[in-house]
């Protein structure tokens, strides 16, 4: 029998804390947030329709970044035991410079239409936290204003081949005066994918008023007052706007880009140069052959060719034949700690996050895109600590297992040309 007793007051205070209230409206909801899905999720409330679904959608059916984001989804972790890891070292190398983490924030265009402190909050809080920032070509921030964002940090700068070549060769000029360390040349978007939620939202830059909007825009009056009252956008390359986003880019971009123009470009970079899109082992074989610094595994988050190869499959093939030579890194589809880790474990040097930094801008400013970078770190470290690690170095491809749902069926048989006939036997 159990004996029984009044309550004792005083151990009941003890085992009860009382959480003090938090009284600023942002920290609360951003210390709410415990994983990227919850800053998604916030976003998506505080953010209107065409501008949330611009970051948040990917092209035609979204059959890449779903593919993409199951891949990681689909890891089977082996920790080993008895393997004391209590402190874990989560720095790296990568391009002759350092960074605090295993990732950095890639390059992402329109930025500031999405939360008005864009970039600048973006690599206002990379440089905090000792990660590169990675500016977008079509970015709504110069250059120049990055660098005073971070001045101390590293700087990236994100390059696409315009129809205008002089554009590009003059953004690439400013980049490395204002002492960004490494360019990022994209081949993946000679034209722009079929994007359909901006259509249907009929999401255009700048933004239209229609009626459609502005019922969306009634419960969301602080994104509106914060565009509306803060300096007008401006891009880094495009010197007119009007149209949807995928209008924009397919005047902009030029569709003959070739090798010449990855030889140009070197001859005018001083730094690293990284080739971000590759999506296959030939590709990524010739680049190293060239001399290239590094690669970026990538289908541009899903939002160029719908079902392009999924990068983090591709990752133990390109690594086995080209990682001895160049860097290779990867991005599309991390949403956790974990996805980090394992690419690391199977030999990425390095990963980019770009809707992940974006959900966090969206949920609350500079302070947001620190939660984000705080939740990623935490979650490294736990799946570091939990799998017996203690340094990115010592995580190897033992350490994971990528279990396949899409298995490639192998080629179909070729097919005899339609006016080829079977020659009649001899026999009878």
């Amino acid at each position: 029998m159990v004996t029984r007793q009044l309550p004792n007051l005083h151990e009941m205070f003890e085992l009860m804390q009382f959480k003090k209230p938090e009284l600023n409206a942002k920290k609360r909801r951003l210390e709410s947030a415990l994983t990227i899905w919850d800053l998604r999720t916030i976003a998506k409330r505080r953010t209107p329709k065409a501008a949330f679904d611009y970051t948040d959608g990917a092209a035609e059916g979204e059959l890449s970044i779903a593919r993409a984001r199951q891949a990681f989804e689909d890891v089977e972790f082996h920790p080993g035991i008895l393997r004391p890891a209590p402190t874990v070292d989560t720095s790296c190398e990568i391009l002759g410079g350092p960074s605090a983490l295993p990732f950095g924030i890639a390059p992402t265009g329109f930025t500031r239409l999405m939360q008005t402190e864009g970039e600048i909050a973006g690599a206002g809080a990379a440089g905090a936290a000792g990660i590169p920032f990675t500016l977008s070509t079509l970015g709504t921030t110069s250059i120049e204003d990055v660098k005073k964002a971070n001045p101390h940090g590293r700087n990236w700068f994100q390059l696409y081949v315009m129809r205008d070549r002089e554009i590009s060769y003059g953004l690439t000029r400013r980049a490395a005066e204002a002492g960004f360390d490494t360019l990022f040349f994209t081949v993946d978007t000679p034209v722009a994918g079929a994007r359909l939620r901006d259509k249907r939202n009929g999401f255009s830059i700048p933004p239209q008023l229609t009626l459609g909007t502005i019922v969306n825009a009634i419960p969301r009056p602080w994104w509106w007052i914060d565009f509306l009252t803060t300096p007008k956008l401006e891009f880094a390359s495009l010197s007119s706007t009007g149209g949807t986003v995928g209008e924009l880019l397919d005047a902009a971009m030029d569709p003959t880009i070739s090798y010449d123009d990855l030889t140009v470009i070197r001859e005018l970079w001083p730094g690293k140069i990284v080739i971000k899109g590759v999506q296959n082992v030939e590709d990524s074989k010739k680049l190293v052959e060239l001399g290239v610094d590094g690669i970026v595994l990538s289908n541009h988050g899903g939002r160029q060719l719908d079902r392009a190869p999924i990068p983090f499959r591709l990752l133990p093939e390109v690594v086995r034949e080209v990682g001895k030579d160049a860097t290779v890194m990867i991005d599309t589809g991390i949403m956790n700690g974990a996805d980090i880790v394992a690419s690391i474990a199977l030999g990425a040097k390095f990963t980019l996050i770009g809707r992940a930094y974006l959900y966090g801008l969206m949920a609350g400013g500079r302070a947001g895109v620190d939660r984000t970078i705080a939740i990623l770190r935490s979650e490294i470290e736990r799946t570091m600590k939990l799998l017996g690690v203690s340094s990115l170095a010592e995580l190897q491809p033992r350490h994971v297992t990528q279990l396949t749902r899409l298995t490639p069926v192998g080629s179909a048989p070729a097919r005899a040309p339609r006016t080829a006939r079977p020659k009649a036997s001899a026999a009878r």
